[in-house]
């Protein structure tokens, strides 16, 4: 009998879903024992549903394949399976899977969400863990609200910006005013889903626009960056951000270019690599079976990062920077890169679950 715990996975069969299993395989303290996805998929065989669409090269991990898909619509059949679920749900609209995310909670089910639709909950933490784990004091408040007894909902933020946040508050952390930021990112097509952006419109092409993606870029960090009072999170006003979003045809891995405008103090290129260099957060210091030993990664090749080089670091949970350089316009510019199906979808979702289990939110 295994004493790891019994996780679920709400949207199983979509590509977030499959990264899930693909990373929990052999996860020292997680296991999956549940899977749901739509009504389509209902009463057949994972291994069977996913046998056409499995993306991830090798094939479905052993045990996997024989579970039969659960309707992700009815929560109860979740209740004794599993101690907690991820959630990669897509439903038609935001509402839709804000109210099945907290039925699933109301269960005493806490929920572990990829999906967008919770984000600006004002008492529901959007984690980075590296930054604001101190954000889980609010679920207290969000249980009491709700009348919940064991269940709660926690998300991630959008998968760009994790590219470029952890270096972005290692320097805030330091003691550096962040007053602007501006943006330009370059997003592969994975971040699309399955099959996600068509083949003619990504061959020999940059779409520069992804919907809704601006937005969450620009209002995300103020959230995440933000304080718990009173059973909310208030978000940070202190830092503007103007971003351009472009879809380009890269497989994995999103690339930021990043300009920084400082307060009065201002870092040297010098202090700021140290800053980088030296950088480790809560996951680092419990040593999170999914935190990478070093956060931040500093290239100093003219022509790094790249995604094909280097978005696989720290098993894709490391953040990857380059051409530090100052700025004609702001203080400084670089450009951060992280894999946006580990770091910035699953695999940002197990860190999260590990974090909430070493801070014993599943009993």
């Amino acid at each position: 009998m295994s004493n790891k715990i019994p996780v679920g996975i709400l949207g199983a069969t979509g590509a977030v879903g499959q990264n899930y299993i693909n990373l929990l395989r052999d996860h020292p303290w997680f296991e999956v024992a549940y899977v749901a996805a739509s009504p389509r998929s209902a009463g057949k065989k994972y291994g069977e549903v996913v046998a056409n669409k499995w993306l991830l090269g090798a094939n479905v991990p052993g045990g996997i394949a024989d579970l039969v898909i659960e309707d992700a619509n009815f929560p109860d059949k979740a209740k004794g399976k599993c101690r907690f679920v991820f959630s990669a749900l897509e439903l038609d609209s935001k509402d839709e899977i804000k109210a099945l995310e907290n039925a699933y909670a109301a269960l005493g089910i806490p929920v572990v969400s990829n999906a967008s639709a919770h984000r600006w909950t004002e008492n529901v933490p959007m984690l980075i863990p590296e930054i604001n784990a101190s954000h889980l004091d609010v679920i207290a408040a969000q249980k009491k609200a709700h009348g919940w007894d064991s269940g709660f909902v926690v998300v991630k933020p959008n998968c760009s910006i994790q590219s470029y946040m952890i270096p972005v508050y290692a320097l805030m952390k330091a003691g550096y005013e962040v007053k602007r930021m501006f943006v330009s990112t370059m997003q592969a097509v994975s971040g699309a889903g399955y099959p996600g952006v068509p083949s003619l419109d990504m061959i020999d092409n940059v779409v520069p626009f992804i919907g809704g993606e601006e937005e969450k870029t620009e209002k995300e960090p103020s959230k995440i960056f933000g304080t718990v009072e009173s059973g909310k999170i208030v978000n940070f006003d202190g830092l503007k951000v103007a971003a351009h979003c472009n879809r380009v045809p890269v497989i994995d891995g999103h690339t930021a270019c990043v300009s920084l405008e400082f307060g009065a103090k201002k870092p040297s290129l010098e202090e700021i690599e140290r800053i980088w260099t030296s950088f480790r957060g809560l996951p680092q210091e419990l040593g999170l079976p999914f935190a990478p030993e070093v956060p931040i990664i500093v290239r100093h090749e003219t022509n790094r990062p790249q995604p094909r080089r280097d978005r696989n670091e720290g098993k894709g949970m490391a953040v990857s920077v380059g051409r530090l350089r100052e700025c004609p316009l702001f203080d400084v510019r670089f450009v951060g890169l992280s894999h946006n199906t580990v770091r910035g979808a699953a695999g940002g979702g197990i860190l999260n679950a590990e974090l909430l289990k070493a801070k014993g939110f599943f009993g």
